[in-house]
């Protein structure tokens, strides 16, 4: 079984090679064709493959040398004003050997302080002729104006279960695995689109068993079983309030669960509960006043045993 982390170790090596993303693949292959690109902004939930996409361009652009020709910088770490005026604006300022240009990739970008950003746009503008930036970013909306008007914007979705079990499915043929349906379900149900996170899961769960099953996939990444929490809620709203606080107790300390975890689950099995509409925006209603108390501090079991208590009240109005 191949050693290190198999998220860097299977990462797309060419734009060819990309999952999902057409949208943007094909915008980036016609740049490439025409071996010019722009200034670039990345946006898009975490997993989605911007950072992918940003080195398989720099890989297809410059070939074996592309480190060469490409900075990688996590702004989120290194978000003052003083590493832009150093470290970026040295390396930007520099004529490239061998290229028309190099590029500048700023990781987690929205986490650039204003006044770092400032300062960047001024360096964007004067040595745009030898550089170009591309920001990574989860929210286009926290850079300034005036960067967003000198970039070209793609924007990255959440990758479809297809996709995601055709990633995964590279993996488990390249390291010869023993993975049932459901768990690649789990993985998919867990992982929500982020494929970094689903391959994560994947190797996390190789550690403990040769053979991959759901209830192993839900158990190495301590999340609640839809199936169980949508029991706990029929039950509730069926008037059963005793069985349901039982199975609520059971995830708590049975499964080890946390508070969130129960409800943010609650809140995506709202949608497949037995109630009408009306009941079901009371109910949507009620699980975000409880989850915002939980995460104020509220007692876990008290506040969820108080939820339940509401989906029943809710059910016989």
């Amino acid at each position: 079984m191949t050693k290190g982390i198999w998220a860097e170790i299977y990462r797309p090596h060419s734009l060819k090679e990309v999952v999902n993303q057409v949208h943007v693949v094909e915008r980036l292959k016609s740049f490439v064709k025409e071996g010019e690109i722009p200034h670039m902004i990345f946006a898009g939930p975490a997993g989605t493959g911007k950072t992918t996409c940003a080195i398989a361009t720099a890989m297809d652009l410059f070939g074996e040398n592309w480190k060469e020709y490409f900075q990688e910088t996590n702004a989120s770490d290194e978000r003052g004003i003083d590493t832009i005026r150093m470290r970026i604006k040295e390396y930007a300022r520099t004529k490239p050997i061998g290229t028309k240009f190099k590029i500048v990739f700023l990781d987690e970008s929205d986490a650039l302080t204003k006044d770092a950003q400032n300062s960047l746009r001024r360096i964007m503008e004067k040595y745009t002729n030898v550089t170009r930036f591309i920001f990574s970013c989860n929210y286009s909306s926290r850079l300034i104006p005036p960067i967003q008007s000198r970039c070209s914007l793609f924007r990255f979705k959440l990758l479809s279960k297809n996709d995601t079990f055709t990633y995964l499915g590279r993996i488990i043929k390249g390291e010869r695995l023993n993975v049932s349906e459901g768990a690649l379900g789990a993985i998919y149900t867990i992982c929500e689109g982020d494929l970094r996170k689903a391959t994560n899961v994947l190797q996390a769960c190789t550690s403990f068993d040769k053979k991959i099953t759901e209830e192993l996939v839900y158990e190495i990444a301590s999340r609640a079983k839809p199936a169980d929490v949508k029991v706990m809620m029929e039950l509730a709203l069926a008037g059963n309030f005793a069985a349901s606080r039982k199975k609520l107790q059971d995830l708590l300390f049975m499964q080890g669960l946390s508070g969130e975890d129960v409800i943010r689950e609650m809140h995506r099995q709202l949608d497949d509960v037995k109630a009408d509409e009306r009941t079901k925006a009371e109910l949507v209603a009620k699980v975000g006043e409880y989850e915002y108390r939980i995460s104020q501090g509220g007692n876990d079991l008290v506040q969820l045993e108080a939820l339940l208590a509401q989906l029943m009240l809710c059910a016989k109005r």
